[in-house]
């Protein structure tokens, strides 16, 4: 402090801050007056305090990261465990014959939903993966500078898991205490919502990503271009969600129908009933959706493996109409001759879908190179070259493969807590498979660039030897 003093330039005629008082008793004599070096010294510690203090006295106001996050996570368990206290309580209010019909229907509106929520959160755990490797997956995607970031994909998340619960909660309290209607109104009201942000045209709640989704969701419905990575690859997530949408479809007829939160839907002849034929047409869209790609890449490229990939997704219409049948024939005929056929055909694509998930969407040689991280990680030490993860990764592969014809099974679905955990399995088992089918895609990307920059080098050295021996 004193060194500062004595650097004073004595040429200087006033040394005053803006609102200060003059230190220098004479101006122009370079000295200090009486009393001016006290003065001088006071202020100069006054502001020394001043911008010490400042920053610590905010930091002391402003609550650290760590502790917003644990009161976060501590609100969200609080109204996790609420909801699920008045949820049990509004159940056990209800008569048991009752009972069991409006837990059915109560996870028809909102099982969807819920799936749909937990393949958001994994999809972030994929980019969060992707993150950390070396994989690309913006440019595989072929995704802009505003795509959403596996942060933003759990925040949204997130808000799911906070709504979608808190509506299904509203739906069994008011059922319980008599209030039908205002009971009825929830699934609708979230069902509008959710479809309301979702095509809502201002630039909030991820407009880019929002366009991106139903771009391609339409180019799936309508293959009249060239299929892009992000086309079939969305459209074989689909597949594993032929459940959920065949369950919203039922949802959706009930709103309509207004029979929501009653249970006149039960019935076997009702236009929205458990025999509707509408049923197994929604369950195999998703993968008329991917037969037909398969042929429109065979148009473009005449690759006939594309042939065989189509061949795999028609597997899986005998499956859902041969179940179908159960409720249009005779139980003798049915078990004589559709029953066999069934189980048959459940084989035969359960097999077929395990065999080219391995050898061509996942390409077994490239094993060796799955989770290959840029940077060291909790990930890449549990994962990278660990042989029990691909055997893990083929062994439930191959069960989750066979018992997902449980769910494509129309005559199978009224133990909708087992039809509710195979789905749940299933997108588990998708999660797997995107790790593997996106590294395999980086990899033949990666191999194709390699090759033009060898031939782009090839041609260059010929280039160079043919002027070379022209000049000679």
């Amino acid at each position: 402090m004193f060194g500062a003093v004595a650097n004073v330039p004595t040429n200087s005629p006033h040394l005053r801050k803006s609102g200060s008082r003059p230190v220098f008793s004479d101006p122009g004599s370079g000295e200090l007056g009486s009393g001016a070096e006290e003065g001088f010294l006071h202020s100069v510690e006054v502001d020394e305090m001043k911008g010490a203090s400042a920053p610590l006295s905010t930091a002391a106001i402003m609550p650290s990261p760590i502790f917003l996050w644990r009161f976060k996570v501590l609100l969200f368990f609080i109204w996790g465990f609420s909801c699920c206290k008045i949820g049990w309580d509004s159940v056990m209010r209800m008569s048991v014959d009752l009972r069991d019909l409006f837990l059915y229907e109560a996870f028809l509106y909102y099982n969807p939903l819920l799936l749909v929520t937990m393949m958001v959160w994994l999809w972030g755990v994929n980019l969060w993966i992707f993150a950390q490797s070396s994989v690309n997956y913006a440019k595989i995607f072929d995704l802009d500078q505003s795509h959403l970031t596996h942060r933003e994909i759990w925040k949204c998340a997130t808000w799911m898991t906070i709504i979608v619960p808190t509506s299904m909660t509203a739906y069994l309290y008011l059922y319980s205490h008599g209030e039908v209607s205002l009971a009825a109104s929830q699934p609708v009201l979230l069902y509008t919502a959710i479809a309301l942000v979702l095509i809502f045209p201002f630039d909030i709640f991820y407009l880019s990503s929002r366009y991106f989704l139903l771009k391609t969701l339409w180019r799936i419905v309508l293959p009249l271009q060239a299929i892009t990575f992000s086309d079939f690859f969305l459209a074989d997530i689909l597949t594993s969600m032929a459940k959920v949408f065949s369950d919203l479809e039922r949802s959706v007829c009930r709103m309509l129908h207004r029979q929501v939160a009653t249970i006149a839907w039960f019935e076997a002849d009702s236009v929205c009933g458990s025999h509707s034929v509408a049923i197994p047409l929604v369950l195999v869209l998703p993968y008329l959706f991917r037969f037909f790609q398969c042929l429109r890449q065979y148009k473009d490229t005449g690759e006939k493996t594309t042939l065989l990939n189509a061949l795999k997704y028609s597997t899986a219409v005998p499956v859902i109409f041969l179940s179908a049948l159960k409720y249009h024939v005779f139980p003798d005929r049915w078990t004589s001759i559709y029953r066999p056929l069934w189980l048959l055909s459940s084989v035969l694509n359960s097999l077929y879908s395990f065999y080219w998930d391995v050898t061509r969407d996942w390409d077994l040689s490239a094993f060796t190179r799955i989770f290959k991280f840029s940077k060291p990680s909790i990930m890449s030490n549990l994962l990278y070259g660990r042989r029990w993860v691909y055997f893990w990764v083929i062994g439930s592969n191959l069960v989750l493969r066979c018992t997902w014809t449980y769910k494509l099974s129309a005559h199978l679905r009224h133990n909708y807590l087992t039809v509710f955990t195979i789905i749940a399995l299933e997108i588990f088992r998708r999660f797997q498979w995107v790790f593997f089918r996106v590294e395999n895609e980086w990899n033949k990307m990666n191999s194709k660039s390699n090759i033009q920059l060898s031939m782009s080098d090839t041609s260059e050295e010929d280039k160079l030897l043919g002027s070379n021996e022209h000049n000679v």
